[in-house]
């Protein structure tokens, strides 16, 4: 079997040639940042979703703790990964982190390192997500706040969707859904989330959510209304739906015990964005990059 390439600080590797530092300091205490992003065969050849707009993101994260982020070298890190696997549909997984260096809390005297891994795959929310939709419930756990933590891709940050995930798959769920203490959702664990009431598409907005590049993709092609979202709200929607690089659009066909079926307009709206992604339409404005 072939081995999985990997780039990593300039140098494309074998993914068992590409080891960390066991005292690594992102690996005890969760700081690096990273992204999830998109290959797609396009009609155009081979190319990445959005790819700018996620790495800009990540700089972000970077940027909160101090850690280098190179966009222009993660850009070109990504299109030589994807060559060296020979794949032109992939997630990317590019990974800043700090490693050597010791394991205070003071990142300065800290060496940073940077990854980027490109893989064959498929939704989270598993194959039948895109047909069936998914079942989500209400977490009895809170978002992280961003008063304490931005709503960024950091490693550490992710501790907490991880538990409400794991809440929710114990109960028979395949995803939860944070809502905050005035009782306005949040996002789901991977994932933003909208809803459809009377045909009007209306996307969820709170400054405890990650501000999705997927979401920002279907307000865009959808018009859609973004507010706060009550739970009531959710309770009374037409149809709810998830979005995420890894998700793509999914259909929620059960919330908190009602079901929903996968709707019309949701499945409309995922066949929009298909389109987009594989370069099938204009709309994609300068969203995609071989």
């Amino acid at each position: 079997m072939t081995s999985l390439k990997v780039w990593v600080d300039g140098e494309i590797r074998d993914r068992e040639e590409s080891k960390a530092d066991i005292l690594a300091h992102g690996l005890h205490y969760g700081t690096g940042v990273f992204e999830g992003i998109r290959c797609y065969p396009a009609k155009q050849g081979r190319r990445v979703f959005r790819l700018r707009d996620h790495l800009v993101r990540m700089q972000k994260g970077g940027d909160a703790i101090g850690l280098p982020v190179d966009v222009e070298k993660l850009t070109q890190a990504t299109l030589d990964t994807l060559d060296a696997n020979g794949l032109t549909s992939a997630y990317i997984r590019p990974l800043a982190y700090f490693e050597a260096g010791g394991l205070s809390l003071d990142v300065a005297p800290l060496v940073p390192r940077s990854v980027v891994a490109t893989m064959p795959w498929k939704s989270h929310l598993g194959d039948a997500a895109q047909q069936a939709g998914v079942k989500l419930r209400t977490s009895s756990l809170r978002r992280n706040p961003s008063s304490a933590l931005p709503p960024l891709k950091l490693c550490g940050g992710y501790v907490n969707a991880i538990m409400a995930k794991w809440e929710a798959v114990k109960a028979g769920y395949q995803e939860a859904l944070f809502v905050d203490d005035r009782g306005f959702a949040v996002e789901a664990t991977g994932e933003n989330l909208f809803l459809i009431k009377n045909g009007r598409v209306v996307a969820a907005r709170h400054p405890d959510a990650l501000p999705g590049i997927t979401r920002a993709t279907i307000v865009t092609l959808t018009g859609a209304e973004e507010r706060m979202i009550t739970a009531q709200e959710l309770a009374d929607a037409d149809e709810i739906f998830l979005t995420g690089t890894s998700a793509e659009v999914a259909a929620v066909s059960h919330f908190d015990g009602r079901d929903l079926g996968v709707g019309r307009l949701t499945i409309e709206i995922a066949r929009q964005y298909q389109a987009v992604v594989h370069g099938e339409t204009e709309l994609q404005r300068g969203w995609l990059e071989g």
